[in-house]
């Protein structure tokens, strides 16, 4: 019986040659739409030559049908199996190349709009996944390919593909049809979310019943946390504006630990509106500061802490200009993560060669809900966080709190002076990005070769207890913290952090409230004079 092998194909990549390459092994060739238009030429067979039946419903049905499912299904050494064909006049076939309809590049092209869910959902493909399944199901006979880069080792195998390569083909081709269903999953998961209400609210958030995701690898990785740890980056196959995404202008391979460590910069420097820079190191903010320029603000997050920039990551939501650029050549960094590079700055910063320089837009939040994100391909990807645990996943809605939507209430007698408040401001949108339990001091700074704007000054992260948080970062400030403001992530179970706080010269405190002991607070503050403001909104980060 002569080989016989389907071809049908959207990315048409080295399809051509990989088809003249089977023909001249003696193969038929039959093939369906565009691909058969491509190889007709070659002797291609119409794949409605084989079934005896036209393509109808504007190509929705032509491979459905028993004389190819037949001939990939059937088991080659099963007597039964082979009398059916024989019966029914049906050929075997030895070889599948498919790969699907562009499902992924339609909703790249398309966006999230309803008014083009027609042509979306004519692009999901049904024949190709269910002739993959089949030749994947019997790979003992049939040699199924999905991936143009494999068209030459299956050629160079030829005539006998070894069993070993036949069931990896296998393999790949069953993670080629799973991604591409989860793909179509997580598009109709976002069709259910986008009219809901806020992913801030639990309640409201649809968890289906099965959750599936899929993510493409990227790129292998020198090695994770530690050198003796391996690792690779998988992408989300829509990474919409993600620090996945960023463009790298300059400088060595990114690593494990700057990619999750530039992930959490990204996220917060979006938070501001202002001119904004932050420096991260080991996931936590080390200095973030605020300005009329991106050179004040880079100042102001240098000044912050000079000592634990050093070997930092830095991003800012303003084109860094030369000043800037000029400045920061002057320290250690891994990473400066910006929209844009004016010339000056890339001719000073390119001088350093491991610099790495990564450029993206600041347009995107990673707290928007998700039917106005970038189409993303994985359910929770941009509007929820993931966090592995041994035997599962923990999944929740981002920390997607604000200070303009929280309600805000005032306990002390005295109150914060509009300047206070706007420092407060500042320093709960930076207390957010701390590892709990965490406390923050910052403050506006007023020198006169910078007016206004703000910066941290101490930072006290990932505490086994609130105080020991406080005493950090108010050591840190040390005598820059007369005058300026402590934000917490959680309430304060004891009026210590309190006393702490009005020994070092705070004015203000931010906190979300609700201890069984905030009245204790609430005395301690109006001892000292210090005005204190409840969000009743926690920002745990663990």
């Amino acid at each position: 019986m002569k080989k016989r092998a389907l071809i049908s194909v959207s990315d048409k990549t080295g399809v051509l040659e990989f088809a003249r390459g089977l023909i001249a092994h003696g193969y038929e060739i039959i093939s369906t739409g565009g691909t058969y238009e491509l190889l007709k030429a070659e002797g291609a067979v119409n794949v409605s030559d084989v079934t005896g039946f036209p393509e109808i419903m504007d190509g929705r049905v032509k491979t459905l049908h028993p004389a190819i499912h037949g001939g990939l299904l059937a088991v080659r050494d099963n007597p039964e199996h082979l009398k059916k064909l024989e019966e029914l006049g049906i050929n075997t076939i030895d070889i599948v190349a498919v790969n699907l309809y562009p499902f992924r590049e339609t909703l790249q092209k398309l966006g999230a709009n309803p008014e083009n869910e027609a042509e979306i959902i004519e692009n999901i493909d049904i024949g190709g996944p269910s002739m993959l399944r089949s030749a994947a199901k019997n790979h003992a006979s049939v040699a199924v390919v999905v991936d143009p880069a494999d068209y030459g080792r299956v050629l160079e195998a030829l005539p006998e593909i070894p069993p070993q390569m036949l069931r990896d083909l296998a393999a790949k081709a069953f993670r080629h049809t799973a991604a591409y269903d989860s793909l179509i999953a997580a598009h109709f998961y976002n069709r259910i979310t986008e009219n809901s209400a806020s992913v801030s609210k639990p309640d409201t958030v649809f968890y289906p019943e099965k959750l599936t995701i899929t993510y493409e690898l990227k790129q292998h990785l020198r090695y994770g946390e530690n050198p003796h740890q391996s690792a690779a980056l998988y992408a989300d196959p829509l990474p919409g504006n993600t620090i996945i995404a960023a463009r790298q202008l300059h400088g060595k391979e990114l690593s494990y630990n700057n990619i999750a460590d530039a992930d959490v910069t990204l996220e917060m420097v979006r938070e501001f509106d202002l001119p904004a820079a932050v420096a991260v190191k080991h996931q936590n903010p080390c200095g973030v500061g605020t300005g009329e320029t991106i050179a004040e603000a880079y100042t102001r997050a240098f000044d912050a802490d000079p000592v634990s920039i050093f070997g930092g990551i830095i991003a800012l939501n303003r084109e860094v200009c030369g000043k800037t650029a000029a400045k920061m050549s002057e320290t250690f960094l891994e990473i400066i993560i910006a929209p844009k590079f004016s010339a000056d700055a890339l001719e000073i910063l390119t001088k350093k060669k491991n610099l790495r320089l990564l450029e993206i837009s600041m347009d995107a939040h990673c707290a928007q809900p998700i039917s106005e994100t970038h189409n993303a391909s994985n359910p929770f990807s941009e509007s929820q966080k993931i966090l592995q645990v041994s035997g599962g996943l923990l999944i929740q809605a981002r920390d997607a709190a604000s200070f303009d939507t929280v309600t805000l209430t005032f306990p002390t007698k005295r109150k914060p002076t509009e300047a206070e408040l706007a420092t407060l401001k500042f320093a709960w949108t930076c207390v957010k990005y701390v590892k709990s339990n965490g406390i923050l001091v910052a403050r506006r700074d007023e020198t006169p070769q910078i007016a206004g704007g703000c910066m941290t000054i101490g930072i006290g992260p990932g505490q086994t207890n609130r105080v020991g948080a406080a005493k950090i970062a108010l050591g840190d400030a040390g005598e820059r913290a007369r005058g300026a403001v402590l934000a917490s992530d959680a309430f304060f179970p004891m009026p210590d952090t309190v006393e702490l706080a009005a020994a070092a010269g705070i004015t203000a405190i931010i906190q979300p409230g609700g201890s069984v002991k905030d009245s204790d607070s609430i005395a301690a503050c109006d001892k000292h004079g210090i005005a204190m403001v409840f969000t009743g909104v926690r920002h745990f980060r663990h």
